[in-house]
């Protein structure tokens, strides 16, 4: 029999990393359509900061996390497909940031045969999410070039992958030496290094003028305006996040004088949304793992303790690649 208490990450106000406080906690019982897993290995991502600044509202108290594999514990009423000891992951496990969470049946993937579970975790939002930029955003084609900001990141280093295995020539922006070598060895053609270089110069530069069929920027702020500035007329910016923070109001009239640009904010969520899609990307991105196709970098794992180091260290880009929690 399981004991009814877990260790788990609770937040009871928003604010800065401090927030995050280590708790004991009632295991969760499934309900119909849920199960519930035991936690193996936990993904951080900036969603979950946003969570914690209130950036995305939460009413606390609340436990964060969404990304996570681990092994099938019990399964909830009227759930099919799954059983006990199942190696799962997915990324609507809402609470992951502990011992135990529930999954949804519908958004939960098993794991195959040789993917770890800590690969699972490391890969399965950010691989989904440079699958459906690369996919279906603006569907890559071969010959065509890409601006990846943060080429380093755990989001760049696989599209990057993705957009290259397509035939893309990828362009990336890095703020250090390492990082550019990394990007460089993801595939990049080019590595900007943005704190010695105008990555909007560079682009121009290396398109001889012409611009980029696509920038794909998790930045934000401080790159939205020179971001348009590196497409070609009628080129499409991905704005899929907001590292630097959020992008101040814009006059869409801009959209037209810059050459009749695309602008989205795509989300996900709206991209798994059902379950056909869901297997069509997990099933990429981890078959390709599998496969050894797709390279990780998921060197920095944390205890689920030092879960606000984690985030402080993933906010202060001090990182490279994919940062993990262990319970």
């Amino acid at each position: 029999m399981l004991n009814p208490d877990m260790k788990a990450i609770q937040i009871h106000e928003t604010g800065g990393p401090e927030v995050l406080q280590l708790a004991e906690l009632p295991i969760p019982q499934p309900g119909p359509g849920q199960v519930l897993i035991r936690v193996e290995a936990i993904g951080v991502n900036f969603v979950e900061i946003y969570f914690r600044k209130g950036t995305y509202k939460a009413a606390p108290p609340f436990t964060p996390g969404s990304e996570a594999a681990g092994t099938v514990e019990e399964l909830g009423p009227g759930v099919t497909g799954f059983a006990p000891g199942d190696a799962v992951a997915s990324t609507s496990m809402l609470g992951s940031y502990a011992e135990y969470a529930l999954a949804p049946a519908a958004q939960l993937v098993k794991i195959p045969d040789g993917v770890s579970l800590e690969q699972a975790a490391a890969v399965l939002l950010q691989g989904m999410t440079a699958h459906y930029l690369a996919y279906s955003t603006y569907p890559l084609k071969a010959g065509e070039t890409a601006l990846v900001h943060a080429g380093a990141g755990g989001v760049g280093l696989l599209l990057t992958q993705m957009a290259v295995r397509l035939g893309v020539r990828v362009f990336t922006t890095v703020s250090t030496p390492a990082k550019a070598e990394l990007s460089r060895e993801a595939g990049a053609a080019e590595a900007i290094l943005y704190t010695e270089q105008d990555f909007e110069t560079e682009v121009k530069r290396l398109t001889g003028g012409k611009g980029v069929d696509v920038v794909y920027d998790s930045v934000g702020k401080t790159t939205f305006e020179k971001s348009l500035n590196c497409l070609h007329p009628r080129g499409l910016l991905a704005l899929f996040g907001g590292a630097s923070g959020p992008v101040p109001p814009f006059d869409l009239i801009q959209l037209s004088s810059k050459g009749s640009l695309y602008i989205t904010r795509p989300s996900l969520w709206h991209y798994i949304s059902t379950r056909a899609e869901l297997e069509w990307r997990a099933g990429d991105v981890l078959g390709w793992v599998a496969n050894g196709e797709l390279k990780l970098r998921a060197e920095h794992v944390y205890a689920l303790a030092d879960a606000a180091q984690a985030q402080t260290d993933l906010e202060g880009r001090k990182t490279t690649g994919k940062i993990l929690l262990e319970p």
